[in-house]
């Protein structure tokens, strides 16, 4: 039996971070609203996934600043007060979340499956969905709606772009296809190399694209990005650290291809509509690829966990890792070229 037989009045959801994750909330979130128009939705999220998300259409954003602590929460608490919600969505593991809960009065607190729930979040909820098996980040997110009685549907998103953002991409790309590469995950070591980024980069060239980099104003985002034009024979965009998130999803809605590793651009391309090349080494692409190019994926994180732990990703815990810096070097240019020529030609699956 579901949580609720009519809409309910009222509906917070945690998910703070991270810019991937948010994006597959806002999926979940958005096919609530659909279900039911009338429920009031109220979202706590991290400070950076907030600019992506500000003036998402009949959502209340209450921004969590982590650098804050123990202050920042006791000022979601006080904008809080004298509230009560009836279901708080807690769909994040950290401690750091599950901590924010106690200001915040619901009739129902619904967390994960004791399977799934890390860092004691089970001691923090009322209710635990049944879900363990879903592998895909997205559908465990949509296991949290259908508990609550939002029917399963095909995930949608309406991100609030302007149309000031999309002119900008328009005038920093043109109307030629492009490639976006988005070359940086959160750790360096989660990168693929300068240099196999160039030759895909040289051989879309070569294919009638342009080629475009993005990625944050962070140090050692700029210099990957320097470094793999360095290593290109041909010509490319360099829009790193030169656009806000919001444009970013503007110049990844208008891209032909993205290629990017287990990153929030993989992601945001994802609810755009646009195609995408996800690298995958030490996370597991079934739980948390882009959604929609499952099958495009480049991994050999298969391969890599079965070598490390002995056991294939079915018989490990859902959130496995493959450890070492070495593990993006065994994905070659080859098979990058395999799946970039099946999205040109359109025979990717969706």
């Amino acid at each position: 039996m579901p949580l609720f037989d009519q809409a309910p009045n009222s509906i917070c959801f945690l998910r703070l971070s991270a810019i991937g994750d948010v994006c597959h909330a806002t999926a979940a979130i958005q096919a609530v609203q659909r279900h039911w128009p009338s429920t009031k939705i109220t979202w706590i999220v991290g400070k950076v996934e907030a600019q992506l998300l500000q003036g998402l259409e009949n959502v209340e954003l209450i921004v969590f600043d982590k650098k804050q602590g123990l202050s920042g929460m006791i000022s979601i608490w006080r904008l809080l007060k004298g509230r009560r919600f009836d279901a708080l969505v807690h769909m994040q593991l950290a401690l750091r979340a599950s901590l924010i809960t106690l200001g915040i009065k619901a009739t129902y607190k619904i967390g994960f499956n004791f399977k799934r729930a890390k860092e004691g979040q089970w001691l923090f909820t009322n209710r635990k969905i049944s879900d363990t098996e879903s592998a895909h980040v997205l559908d465990s997110f949509y296991s949290f709606i259908e508990y609550m009685g939002v029917p399963r549907s095909v995930p949608q998103w309406n991100l609030p772009i302007s149309d000031a953002d999309h002119l900008f991409a328009k005038e920093a790309l043109g109307d030629k296809p492009t490639l976006v590469i988005s070359p940086a995950a959160s750790k360096d070591e989660r990168n693929w190399l300068s240099e196999r980024y160039a030759a895909i980069g040289d051989y879309a060239f070569e294919c009638g694209y342009q080629v475009a980099i993005c990625g944050s104003p962070a140090e050692r985002e700029k210099k990957l990005a320097l470094d793999i034009i360095d290593h290109m024979r041909h010509p490319a965009l360099n829009f790193v650290g030169m656009t806000t998130l919001k444009q970013l999803t503007a110049i990844l809605n208008k891209a032909a291809v993205v290629l990017a590793p287990d990153s929030g651009p993989a992601h945001i391309a994802t609810t755009q509509g646009t195609p995408v090349i996800g690298l995958y080494g030490h996370s597991n692409p079934k739980r948390t690829g882009p959604y929609n190019n499952l099958n495009d994926v480049v991994s050999v994180y298969e391969k890599l966990v079965t070598q490390q732990h002995g056991k294939s990703a079915n018989n490990l815990p859902w959130s496995t890792r493959v450890k070492g810096e070495h593990v993006m070097k065994e994905i070659p240019v080859s098979a990058v070229i395999y799946a970039f020529d099946r999205i040109a030609k359109g025979n990717h699956h969706v």
